[in-house]
C-alpha cells in the first residue's frame, strides 16, 4: 500500500497554519443557560493559567452581584471600562481599544452575544472579540447555547422566546475550544430560588416564563448534542491536519455497503440489529458507479428502496460517486471513525472474482484495523442476473447503427482510392462513437462489427468478399474491433452519465428555486400558492397544499381543489396522513383507493399540512427516489411553514407592544424626537401624492444603505395593520437587521387624509427604543395643535425647531 502522504491533506494543512499564524486563540466556555456558572468556570481557568505565568487580564466580566464570582476576581487585572453615554444614561462598557493597547496574553471577555451601544466601533461584542484574536491576543468567552445563530429558531420554538442577540456560526466554528459547563435542571431551579441566578421580581418571572423544567431540560440536551458534534468536529479536523487514516475506536460505528443486490435488504437489517446491540451510530453507504448506470431500473430502484429502508430503521444514507467501491467505502470510513464495516457474503462463482475482482477481498487487505463483519445469503435470492425488461425490446438504436455503417460507407467510397486505408478506420470509428452517444452499448457493438465487415467487403482486397489477400488486415480488423468496443463502452457510459446528471440537475434546481422562493415570501398565503405552482410546473400534475387551522382542522391552503377532483374522501386521507405523519393514498400500501397521494408537511416538531398530488400513473411517484424527492419537497414547505408561523406570532406580540405604546404614551422619558431628526430630512410634500411614494421618498432622506430593503420591510409592516397614532398622522415602521440605532424622517402635506409622515426604522436587537420612540410620537401629536403648527411652516430647520421647543414644554 502507498504510505506517501496525500498531497491534498497537506496543502490543507499548511493553508490552515498559514490562517491561524499569529492570530489568537479562543476558548468558549458554553452552556444551556444562565446562571449554570460559565462565567465562574471561566475565572477558575484564568487564575489556574495566571499561576502558570501567563499575563492575563479581565476586559469585562458580568458577575450579577454574586459574591461567589466576584471573589475570584481578586488578584486578577481588571481592565477599566469605558463610559459611553446613550440618551442621557452613562453606560460602562468593554474599552476595545484599552485592552488593544494593554495587549495581555489572555483576556476575559464575558457575555460574546451582548450588542455595543450606538457609536461603538462594532455592533457586537463578538466582533470586538474578532478584533482582538486579529491583534494576536487569546481570549476567554462565555455563550449559552440560545444565543448560537443557527439553534436561534428552535430555542424559540422550545421557549416561546425569541432571543435577539445572537452570534454567527462562521465566527464560533472557528474556537480552538469549547468547554461545556453544565448543571442539572434541578439544581439551576434551587439556585433560581436562593437569588443566585437573578435578584428581586426578575427571578419569579423568569421561573414563570425562561426557566421551566420541560425547557432546562430540553436546552441541556441540545447544547450536550451540539457540544460533542463540535468535539467530534475538532477530532476529524485534527485527523485531516496531521493526515491520520487511522481509525481511533472512541466508539462503535458501522457502516453497511448498500447495493443492487436484492440480499441488500437482509445486510441492511442485519446492520440494524448490530447496531442495537452495541447501541452504535450506523452509515448506510452506496457507491454509484459506472457500471450501476448501466443497471435496470427495477435494480436501481432497489438501492434507493433500501437505503429508504436504513434511514426507516434510524441509519445515516449517503449515495456517494466513484470508480473504486472499496476505496470509497473505506474513505468514508476513516473520515466518519467507522469501526466495523458489515458486507454480504459472495455468491458467485470463484472463477469471476478471478476475472473481476471481489470486493470483499479487496476490503479485508485494505481495511486496516477495521473490523469486516461478512453476512451469509443463505435463503436469498441472489442471482445478479438482471431482471426481464418489461415489453418487447428496443431495436430501433440498433437499426440507426446499421445505418450509420452504411453512410460510413458512403463516405469513404469516394475517398478511398485517394486516402491511406487508415484513415478510412477512422471515419468508421467516428460513426461508432456517435452510435454508442446516441443509442448506447448495444447498438454501439452492432455498429463495431459492422463496421470490421464493411470495411473488409468494400475496402480490402479482393473487393466485394470477406476474403483477405494479406493477413496483415486480420491485425487491423481485430485492433479496430477492439477500439470501437471501447469507444462503444466508454462512450455509451458517459452517456448515462449525463442522462443521470442532467436529471439530478434538474431535481437540485427544482429545490434550489423552491427553497429560494419560500425563504424570500414572508407572507403565509403567497408562501404555499408559490409553492403550489413551482410543483404543479415540475410534476405537470394538480398539486394542493393543506394546511391545519388552530383546532387541528384541514383546510386548502393553495391549489385548485376542482382540478384536483377534492372530496370528502380524500379529506378523509389526508386526515390520516396528517395525525399519523405517514405518506399514503394512490400508489402506496396504506389508503391506495384514494386518488392523489399525501405526503405529510413536517416541521421541526409536529406536521404543519399535508401535501397532495394526483399521478397520471398511481406508481410513477412510488418509485423510491421519485417519492424521497417528493417528500423533500414537502420537508421544506413544512420547515417554511412552520418559521413563518412563528414569525407572524412574533409580529403579532410586537404589534401589540407597539399599539400599547400608542393607546398609552408615556410623556415623562429622556427620549426626544428632535434628538432622530435633521432638517434634510424633513420635507413638505407635494399636493397629491400617493402613500407608497410619500414613504418611498422620506425612507430615501434617511440616508441608509439600500434603501428599496427598506421601504420593501416599512410596506410589509404597513400591510399587517395600521399605523395611524391620530387624526392625521401616521407613522409607518419597520424593524431591520443590520440597521443600528433608529432612524427617522417627517413628511408635511395638507391634502389627503395624512397631514403628518413619521417614517422611522430601528434595530430589532433594541425593540425599547423603537417602542419609547413610537410612545412618543404619540404624546407629541396628541395635542390636535401640534399638527396643524407644522403645517404652517415652510422648512425643515424652522419644524425641528418647533419640534424641540414643544417637546421640552412636556410635563415630566
Amino acid at each position: 500500500m502507498d504510505e506517501r502522504p496525500d498531497p491534498d491533506r497537506l496543502l490543507k494543512r499548511v493553508q490552515a497554519d498559514e490562517e491561524s499564524a499569529g492570530r489568537g486563540r479562543l476558548k468558549l466556555f458554553f452552556g444551556a443557560s444562565p446562571g449554570v456558572g460559565k462565567t465562574y468556570t471561566m475565572l477558575e481557568a484564568a487564575r489556574q493559567r495566571k499561576k502558570e505565568g501567563w499575563d492575563v487580564a479581565v476586559g469585562v466580566v458580568e458577575t450579577h452581584g454574586r459574591p461567589e464570582t466576584e471573589a475570584l476576581l481578586e488578584g486578577l487585572e481588571v481592565l477599566p471600562r469605558k463610559v459611553v453615554p446613550y440618551k442621557g444614561v452613562a453606560l460602562r462598557e468593554f474599552d476595545l481599544d484599552g485592552a488593544l493597547s494593554r495587549r495581555p496574553r489572555l483576556l476575559l471577555v464575558d457575555e460574546l452575544a451582548h450588542p455595543n451601544p450606538e457609536g461603538s466601533r462594532h455592533a457586537k461584542r463578538w466582533q470586538d472579540v474578532e478584533e482582538l484574536l486579529e491583534a494576536g491576543i487569546d481570549v476567554y468567552t462565555t455563550l449559552n447555547v440560545q444565543h448560537w445563530e443557527s439553534l436561534n429558531d428552535v430555542v424559540a420554538q422550545i421557549t416561546g422566546v425569541t432571543v435577539r442577540e445572537t452570534v454567527p456560526d462562521t465566527f464560533l466554528q472557528r474556537a480552538h475550544e469549547l468547554e461545556m459547563v453544565d448543571l442539572a435542571p434541578e439544581d439551576l431551579l434551587k439556585r433560581l430560588k436562593e437569588g443566585k441566578v437573578y435578584g428581586g421580581e426578575v427571578a419569579g418571572l423568569a421561573a414563570e416564563n425562561f426557566f421551566k423544567p420541560g425547557n432546562l431540560i430540553a436546552l441541556r440536551e441540545m447544547a450536550l448534542r451540539h457540544a460533542a458534534e463540535r468535539v467530534d468536529a475538532q477530532m476529524q479536523a485534527f485527523k485531516e491536519r496531521n493526515a491520520i487514516d487511522e481509525v481511533w475506536p472512541l466508539g462503535e460505528r458501522l457502516l453497511v455497503g448498500v447495493t443492487a443486490s436484492p440480499m441488500s435488504a437482509r445486510l441492511v437489517r442485519a446492520a440494524s440489529r448490530l447496531a442495537t446491540r452495541l447501541k452504535a451510530p450506523w452509515i448506510a453507504v452506496h457507491v454509484e458507479t459506472p457500471a450501476f448506470l448501466r443497471l435496470p431500473a427495477k435494480e436501481r430502484d432497489r438501492v434507493v428502496y433500501n437505503l429508504r429502508l436504513a434511514e426507516k430503521l434510524g441509519a445515516e444514507a449517503l449515495t456517494i460517486t466513484g470508480e473504486d467501491v472499496v476505496d470509497e467505502v473505506l474513505d468514508v470510513a476513516r473520515t466518519r471513525s467507522v469501526t466495523r464495516i458489515v458486507l454480504g457474503k459472495p455468491a458467485r462463482p470463484r472463477w469471476r472474482d478471478w476475472i473481476s475482482g471481489s470486493v470483499v477481498n479487496d476490503m479485508a487487505r485494505k481495511c486496516g484495523k477495521i473490523d469486516l463483519h461478512i453476512i451469509s445469503g443463505a435463503g436469498a435470492d441472489l442471482s445478479r442476473r438482471p431482471p426481464p425488461e418489461d415489453g418487447p425490446p428496443d431495436w430501433s438504436g440498433v437499426g440507426w447503427g446499421a445505418a450509420m455503417v452504411g453512410l460510413s460507407t458512403l463516405i469513404c467510397w469516394p475517398l478511398f482510392r485517394r486516402l491511406d486505408r487508415v484513415n478510412l478506420v477512422m471515419i468508421y470509428l467516428l460513426g461508432v462513437m456517435w452510435t454508442a452517444y446516441r443509442f448506447g452499448g448495444k447498438a454501439a457493438v452492432v455498429a463495431s462489427v459492422l463496421s470490421v465487415l464493411s470495411f473488409d467487403f468494400f475496402f480490402i482486397p479482393p473487393s466485394f468478399t470477406f476474403a483477405v489477400a494479406d493477413a496483415q488486415y486480420l491485425v487491423t480488423f481485430g485492433v479496430m474491433l477492439v477500439v470501437g468496443l471501447l469507444i462503444s463502452t466508454i462512450t455509451s457510459r458517459l452517456r448515462q452519465q449525463t442522462i443521470t446528471l442532467r436529471g439530478r440537475e434538474e431535481r437540485t434546481r427544482a429545490l434550489y428555486k423552491l427553497s429560494r422562493d419560500l425563504s424570500e415570501t414572508p407572507d403565509t398565503r403567497r408562501m404555499l400558492e408559490t409553492a403550489a405552482r413551482q410543483l404543479e410546473e415540475f410534476y405537470r400534475r394538480p398539486v394542493l397544499i393543506l394546511t391545519s387551522g388552530p383546532q387541528g382542522d384541514l383546510s386548502v391552503g393553495a391549489g385548485d381543489p376542482a382540478a384536483f377532483g377534492w372530496n370528502d374522501n380524500e379529506l378523509s386521507v389526508a386526515r390520516w396522513v396528517f395525525d399519523k405523519a405517514q405518506v399514503a393514498g394512490a400508489g402506496s400500501d396504506t389508503l391506495a383507493g384514494a386518488a392523489g397521494l399525501y405526503v405529510p408537511l413536517k416541521g421541526i416538531r409536529n406536521a404543519m399540512g399535508v401535501l397532495a398530488i394526483r399521478p397520471g400513473d398511481p406508481k410513477a411517484l412510488m418509485n423510491p427516489e421519485q417519492l424521497q424527492l417528493l417528500e423533500t419537497f414537502a420537508g421544506r414547505i413544512g420547515g417554511a411553514l412552520e418559521s413563518t408561523r412563528m414569525s407572524e406570532a412574533v409580529g403579532r406580540t410586537e404589534m401589540q407592544a407597539e399599539m400599547q405604546a400608542i393607546e398609552r404614551p408615556s410623556a415623562g422619558t429622556a427620549l426626544r424626537i428632535g434628538d432622530f431628526l435633521t432638517p434634510s430630512r424633513i420635507r413638505v410634500l407635494p399636493p397629491g401624492l400617493p402613500g407608497d411614494r410619500v414613504i418611498r421618498e422620506l425612507v430615501a432622506r434617511l440616508g441608509l444603505p439600500n434603501p428599496g430593503r427598506i421601504f420593501q420591510a416599512v410596506m410589509d409592516r404597513e400591510k399587517a395593520g395600521p399605523t395611524m397614532i391620530g387624526p392625521g398622522v401616521a407613522v409607518p415602521h419597520a424593524r431591520l437587521e443590520g440597521v443600528s440605532g433608529l432612524h427617522a424622517a417627517m413628511g408635511l402635506s395638507r391634502e389627503g387624509p395624512v397631514h403628518v409622515w413619521v417614517v422611522f426604522v430601528g434595530s430589532p436587537a433594541n425593540p425599547r427604543l423603537h417602542l419609547a420612540f413610537l410612545s412618543c410620537v404619540s404624546a407629541f401629536f396628541q395635542d390636535g395643535s401640534r399638527a396643524e403648527a407644522l403645517l404652517g411652516l415652510k422648512s425643515g430647520k424652522a419644524v425641528l425647531d418647533y419640534i424641540r421647543q414643544a417637546e421640552i414644554t412636556l410635563p415630566s
